[in-house]
């Protein structure tokens, strides 16, 4: 309908003195001229829907948009078509437990106790102190959901009803925690760490529902996780909802369903990540067809980058330096796309700072909801998602690892890496099919500063070059140390929490 028409039509109704405030309210629903067309549910515009769906070991350079090749991702190509795609974006720490704790709490992981990645012999969790996003967006009446990967605790004090979800299904810990080898058999030889895991649970709320006992269990996991999500927006498609679908790939052992199997050309973890892709459709196409796609936040990501010394079960780094269990690029720099039609920008690229860490204040901003009374880490990037010119509410970064090793610290485009020992996967051959290769733990790395809008792999120091950047990063990195300690030089920071401690039997 033409702008003039629409004109006089109002003009001629508006002596019924009762059509008008009908029309006004139409075009303001719709958020369209033409009144005939509203949209569905775009009536809480202040209660936004929130997806978060996080990959295990995804890396920089596993989607098509970031330069995959030999597969195609076009859901996610698509999603990233729509909103926005992160070139900066970086997991909180370079592993599972760890970088799980920082996504939903906002916080270091190494501030609030979790290190690593925990698993049946844990006694520790999440603390019931820390507040969760799930926690946050409850106390503004959303309804909250987890399927897939938790793994911040498998006693019932730590799993995700008690840290503000309303349903769970999924695996309490990583997939490779449980008595089968490499291969898919069972361990004979009792002597091995990993013959002493019991057998993998699935878990659906606070109890055991089934036991994975093989590959073909695993490859059912993916479209699992998926029903379950696409099953979860259906009956809560009139209300506010948060949905958390954290994938248990593609993290080795590697499955698939036989929708996928053999469909890439990259072989097994090709399959895999295809499958994932598929998973992220099944979501828009749910939105989509419950006309609530314009009114939700919907996030990609990953927990750390891959683990190379898988191989050919690994992903790529997409150049980048080193991979998971490492503080370089590789470890931490994971792909990021956010669509929210009419709040972030289609088709965007945003090259500014950002992290899981901030994901919290951004959902509390969104919903005006309650943050946390102790300290947290992030901070909103809602700016950065408005694309806001000169927006940047994340200057610096602190990459932690280990216990509580500040291992380097990053401002703006400089990289300082601090001496410390750590994981390297250069110059070591990789395994093949799912068995693992070398990669030492004990290598040496000195201190080297980076020019990551030259340099992003990491490849020469500039230091020398640059000695007011190396002092302005050291006096950074001894703020992070008196507010979080550092293991390396044996400090303890003013501003740590605990985690939770199982209680006793």
């Amino acid at each position: 309908m033409k702008k003039k028409s629409l004109s006089f039509f109002r003009y001629l109704l508006s002596f019924t003195g009762k059509v008008v405030p009908m029309i006004s309210s139409l075009l303001l629903v719709s958020g369209t001229t033409d009144p005939l067309i509203p949209e569905k549910n775009t009536d809480r515009k202040a209660t936004p829907n929130i997806i978060i769906i996080l990959c295990d070991d995804l890396g920089y350079g596993d989607l098509g948009m970031y330069g995959a090749s030999l597969y195609n991702t076009p859901n996610l190509d698509k999603l990233a078509g729509q909103g926005m795609r992160f070139t900066e974006f970086y997991a909180a720490q370079a592993v599972c437990s760890a970088s799980r704790a920082g996504l939903l709490t906002g916080c270091y992981p190494n501030r609030i106790g979790i290190t690593g990645a925990l698993d049946h012999n844990s006694k520790n969790g999440l603390s019931k102190e820390e507040k969760t996003i799930a926690e946050i967006v409850k106390e503004k009446g959303y309804a909250t959901a987890i399927f897939g990967k938790w793994h911040l605790g498998h006693y019932k004090e730590f799993l995700p009803l008690q840290h503000g979800f309303d349903e769970y299904l999924g695996l309490p810990y990583s997939n490779d925690m449980w008595p089968v080898k490499y291969d898919g058999t069972p361990y004979t030889d009792t002597t091995t760490y990993r013959s002493k895991y019991p057998p993998l649970p699935l878990i659906r709320n606070n109890d055991k529902t089934e036991t994975i006992r093989n590959l073909d269990d695993q490859s059912k996991l993916t479209t699992l996780y998926t029903e379950n999500a696409v099953d979860f927006i259906h009956r809560n498609k009139t209300k506010p909802f948060f949905l958390y679908l954290p994938h248990s790939m593609p993290h080795v052992p590697l499955a698939v369903s036989s929708k996928f199997k053999g469909k890439s050309k990259q072989g097994l973890y090709g399959d895999v990540v295809m499958e994932i892709d598929w998973s992220v459709g099944e979501i828009m196409k749910t939105l989509k067809k419950e006309g609530i796609e314009n009114n939700t936040l919907l996030i990609f990501t990953s927990d750390n980058g891959p683990w190379l010394n898988f191989g050919n079960h690994a992903g790529s780094t997409g150049g980048l330096r080193e991979g998971k269990g490492t503080s370089f690029e590789g470890g931490q720099k994971e792909p990021c796309i956010m669509r929210w039609p009419g709040v972030i920008p289609a088709g965007t690229i945003c090259n500014k700072l950002a992290s899981t860490i901030d994901l919290l204040p951004t959902a509390a901003a969104i919903v005006n909801g309650k943050l946390p009374e102790h300290k947290i880490d992030g901070v909103s990037i809602l700016s950065l998602m408005k694309d806001e010119k000169d927006a940047n509410p994340r200057d610096v970064f602190f990459y932690y690892y280990r216990r509580n090793n500040l291992e380097a610290v990053r401002k703006g485009q400089w990289k300082l890496v601090l001496p410390h020992e750590g994981r390297s996967f250069e110059n070591q051959q990789p395994g093949n099919n799912g068995y693992p290769g070398i990669a030492p733990e004990n290598i040496k790395f000195d201190m080297a500063l980076y020019d990551l809008r030259r340099d992003p792999g990491e490849r020469y120091d500039v230091q020398k070059t640059y000695p007011e950047v190396v002092k302005e990063l050291m006096e950074l990195a001894e703020q992070a140390r008196d507010d979080m300690g550092d293991e390396i030089q044996k400090r303890k920071g003013k501003n740590m929490r605990s985690s939770g401690l199982v209680k006793p039997q």
